[in-house]
């Protein structure tokens, strides 16, 4: 099954159990080190959407120091959190599976299933 993006970071357990349901399912994501090669604002705002987030901070990792780097609180504006998101690509919750114009957060991994339902 193609079309699909897998936003992978090969050091998480629950990004690296995404990418094997996925596999385990015939689909063989693009897969994007979003630390190696980190997302700009557009494509965050586009992901932002496609998760069906009502805000930017909805998709943030509060709990990583970057997150106080950064100056950000939970009433952070959307193009704040977005920048930081830019130059701190930690803060970036993980895994995000991407298919057509919907994604989801693979927190549970299952979450994946509901794309690739959609796919068939």
């Amino acid at each position: 099954m193609a079309g699909f993006t897998l936003y992978h970071n090969p050091r998480c357990s629950k990004s690296r159990q995404t990418l094997a349901l996925l596999e385990s399912h015939g689909v063989t994501p693009k897969v994007v080190l979003y630390l190696e090669t980190p997302p700009d604002a557009k494509t965050l705002k586009a992901l932002i959407k496609r998760l069906g987030l009502p805000r930017a901070h909805d998709l943030l990792r509060n709990k990583e120091a970057e997150y106080a780097l950064a100056g950000l609180k939970a009433d952070s504006k959307d193009d704040d959190v977005i920048a930081a998101m830019v130059k701190y690509p930690k803060l970036i919750e993980r895994p995000i599976v991407v298919s057509g114009s919907r994604a989801v957060i693979g927190r549970p991994p299952e979450n994946a299933l509901t794309l690739i339902d959609e796919a068939k």
